[in-house]
């Protein structure tokens, strides 16, 4: 199953059946490295297989130039296999026919089963989400087949449908945003800051384990994800069982929360082991953080053995705050690191280093205040008048995005908003602080295939953990020169208005607006409101009207000429 995963993802143009036969003739590698010898590395097989696979491609020119991947051909082994990477799409917009689908359609193929539900729906997985792991898409296929042969039995299939495959798609569009984004952190980064995040991850899934095993699993895990994101799906199928054998075997002194989990059978133990909950917070009362910032020693440490002394700090730091988000901890984690650094220079570095809890204190304080502000603003405003706000905000720091993606981009946090900022004040805390790493990952991912200005370039490379404060702080690009764009290229005023859904007419408006700022970058958000009120009221006039197309020219012309004036053409 990896095998057609593996090339699924590498080639999402190929057709179902061109997939099973680039499969075919990889199959008897895959095989050999199921088999090996205890003294032979799987590692080291699965690494054939790429090589195996990415030759394969490069031989047969039909794929290789349906794909473009003739620049890839051209290159030598690790190159080869980073500018295929660099083709993969997750914004591809491929069928969601597997994901809602049309469940006649679905229960006759069920029972024809000349190709399995399961193997169709793992193979639109896989072309959809490029960057899901292999062993996440093995486990939701399942699951998909199971929920699909409980439907096919039921009298009203629709709903059953609906109502068991939402969770999988759901599922399966989150995790996949979380892959990527890991991926990207790995790639970006130096592999400390991709440890550091496994280990922070770890040790609030499992706050008794101790040091030791926590640092040791990071590594792995690590080293795991790297496999997964360079796209080597059976390796990562491999890893990922390996993994999860040694965890069930360590349960008693990771997690008690596993149990369940670990009495499932592959492929649901791994997905099972990481959606669990976190366990139980220790009692660490009568262990204080002060040996960090009170003990005479701590340059000795620092300098002596720099990573694995301020590993165990984030150690000990997260175990003892589950309730904060990662970037947060991570935060915390830099500032302690650059106050050691300037600290461990003094003749009196214990002096300057015990002020560390209060700084650690005002770093979260910080960002939880940040959070607050943006909730508070978010119920002052509602919903829609809080995503023009947001529009206003990003179309200044980044005017080199079209309208349409400022729109998108926004959209995205301003429904982080909508679902965090109900919740109490822990939960909305570390739900926007969640939420605002993926969606601004997302946009990073955005500046490297294609940059936006220098000031977005500094905040997506500068550090992972403050990139949220970064751009919340981010002001005006001063460098952004406007193209010339006349006032009737601004509005769209035309008979389909009438046709559009409440939203297209919203994200209409939301594009008008993006591009009247982009014109006027330091105009206050007031001065566009007159002209937004009076889009809406014409559109809602002239849908109404006997001929519209001649009621939008007339009445269009009037709007023009006040957005001219704000124009100042």
């Amino acid at each position: 199953m990896s095998p057609s995963i593996m090339v699924t993802q590498f080639l999402q143009k190929l057709t179902y059946e061109e997939v099973q036969t680039s499969v075919k003739e990889l199959l008897d590698l895959a095989e050999k490295c199921k088999s090996l010898q205890p003294h032979e590395s799987p590692s080291e097989c699965c690494h054939q297989l790429m090589t195996t696979f990415l030759e394969h491609i490069c031989n047969n020119q039909g794929i290789a130039d349906k794909h473009v991947f003739s620049d890839c051909c051209n290159t030598n082994n690790t190159a080869r296999h980073k500018c295929f990477l660099l083709h993969k799409r997750d914004d591809a917009g491929y069928s969601d026919i597997f994901q809602i689908p049309n469940s006649e359609q679905i229960c006759e193929m069920d029972k024809e089963n000349q190709v399995s539900v399961k193997e169709r729906y793992m193979y639109e997985t896989s072309r959809k989400h490029p960057f899901l792991y292999g062993p996440t898409i093995l486990t939701m296929s399942a699951c998909y087949e199971t929920a699909v042969q409980s439907c096919c039995q039921e009298g009203n299939k629709t709903e059953c449908f609906q109502r068991k495959l939402e969770p999988i798609r759901k599922y399966i569009r989150e995790i996949s945003l979380r892959h990527h984004h890991l991926c990207e952190i790995g790639i970006k980064f130096n592999h400390k800051v991709a440890k550091a995040v496994e280990l922070v991850l770890l040790t609030k899934k499992q706050p008794k384990a101790n040091f030791s095993e926590i640092a040791k699993l990071a590594t792995v895990i690590k080293n795991l994800h790297q496999t997964c994101c360079e796209g080597n799906a059976a390796a990562c199928v491999f890893g990922r069982s390996q993994l999860m054998n040694y965890i069930c075997s360590q349960q008693a002194i990771l997690s008690s929360k596993f149990t369940p989990c670990c009495e499932l059978p592959e492929p649901f133990r791994g997905e099972c082991v990481i959606t669990s909950e976190n366990d139980d917070k220790p009692d660490l009362s009568s262990l204080p953080l002060s040996r960090f910032t009170e003990d005479q020693f701590v340059c000795k440490q620092f300098t002596d053995e720099q990573d694995d002394f301020l590993q165990e700090f984030l150690y000990e730091y997260s175990r003892r705050h589950p309730e904060l988000a990662v970037p947060v901890i991570l935060r915390v984690d830099t500032v302690y690191q650059n106050l050691l650094g300037k600290c461990c220079k003094l003749e009196n570095p214990l002096e300057c280093y015990s002020h560390g809890e209060e700084m650690f204190q005002r770093v979260v304080c910080e960002s939880h205040e940040r959070v607050k502000n943006q909730c508070d603003l978010h119920g002052k405003l509602g919903d829609s008048n809080f995503h023009d706000r947001l529009i206003v905000l990003y179309t200044k720091k980044a005017p080199q995005l079209s309208a349409q993606e400022l729109v998108v981009f926004t959209k995205n946090m301003a429904a982080a908003a909508t679902k965090c900022c109900p919740l109490n004040d822990e939960q909305q805390f570390v739900c926007l602080e969640d939420s605002a790493k993926l969606i601004l990952g997302a946009l990073c991912r955005r500046h490297e295939a294609e940059p936006i200005n220098a000031g977005v370039g500094d905040c997506c490379d500068d550090s992972y953990a403050f990139r949220k404060p970064c751009f919340d702080d981010l002001q005006v690009d001063g460098t952004y020169i406007s193209p010339p764009l006349s006032c009737d290229q601004v509005f769209n005023l035309k008979e389909d208005l009438c046709k559009a859904q409440e939203e297209e007419l919203q994200t209409e408006k939301q594009k008008l607006l993006s591009n009247l700022v982009k014109q006027k970058l330091r105009a206050a958000e007031m001065q566009f409101q007159p002209i937004l009120v009076d889009f809406a009221h014409l559109v809602e006039m002239c849908c109404q009207a006997e001929k519209s197309e001649m009621c939008f020219q007339e009445e269009g012309s009037k709007l023009i000429e006040k957005c001219w004036s704000l124009l100042g053409g």
